[in-house]
């Protein structure tokens, strides 16, 4: 896909290997911090937030920024509307996925079965289960500069090709995902940070419709 600034979110929706390794045993005290994660976000039936990402690309020491607002919905819908660059979105009415490139005029539209939400985001759009898709790690917040929570590392238990690694920085009083870290096999890591969010507030009822400008190209992997 061309366009940096959307690598990242790309990634979010490659399809899934079917290879598994076997699980470690579960460690009781991770498996209560993602009993707890998970149960908070059971009971949110919509999440939006401003947010900034940066998708560092590895080999070339490279760092690609971009901010935003993102909505939500379960189940399986989302909307991230890019203020920088201006214009971008990525869209999904929980049956068609659509990522729009403005400066390209450029959108990517395909089917959300024949796409896969990776539980990477997938939990919060009513999609899956941290604990099904994930072996789990658990770092305190001063070992990963991420002062009043700690942060879960999550091992996919299925072989992805869109990440090796998700690592979800989580606010110890709430149990609300404040971060989300993304790694590749080729160690490019794509953050995104979570500022005010909201959750379980009405969302417009068009929030996951996008019809692209006029003269755009319409591009089917």
């Amino acid at each position: 896909m061309a366009g940096a600034v959307l690598l990242g979110c790309a990634a979010l929706l490659a399809t899934g290997d079917t290879r598994a390794d076997g699980p470690p045993a579960p460690n009781p005290q991770i498996q209560a911090a993602v009993d707890k994660v998970q149960a908070l976000y059971d009971k949110t039936t919509t999440f939006q937030s401003d947010f900034n990402q940066e998708f560092l690309v590895k080999a070339y020491n490279q760092r690609k920024t971009s901010h935003g607002k993102v909505v939500f919905a379960k189940p399986g819908k989302m909307d991230w509307v890019y203020d920088d660059p201006a214009g971008n979105r990525v869209v999904s009415d929980g049956t068609t996925l659509r990522v729009y490139e403005a400066a390209n005029k450029q959108m990517f539209e395909q089917a959300v079965n024949g796409s896969q939400y990776p539980a990477a985001l997938a939990f919060l759009t009513g999609q899956g289960k941290l604990g099904d898709a994930f072996n789990f790690d658990m770092r305190t917040g001063d070992e990963m500069h991420f002062p009043g929570g700690f942060v879960l590392i999550g091992t996919p238990k299925q072989a992805m090709p869109a990440y090796t690694k998700v690592l979800f920085y989580v606010d110890s009083q709430t149990s609300q995902v404040r971060s989300v870290m993304i790694i590749d096999a080729q160690g490019n890591r794509n953050r995104f940070v979570f500022t005010g969010p909201k959750v379980n507030e009405p969302v417009r009822p068009n929030e996951f419709q996008f019809t692209p400008p006029p003269g755009t190209s319409i591009v089917h992997p």
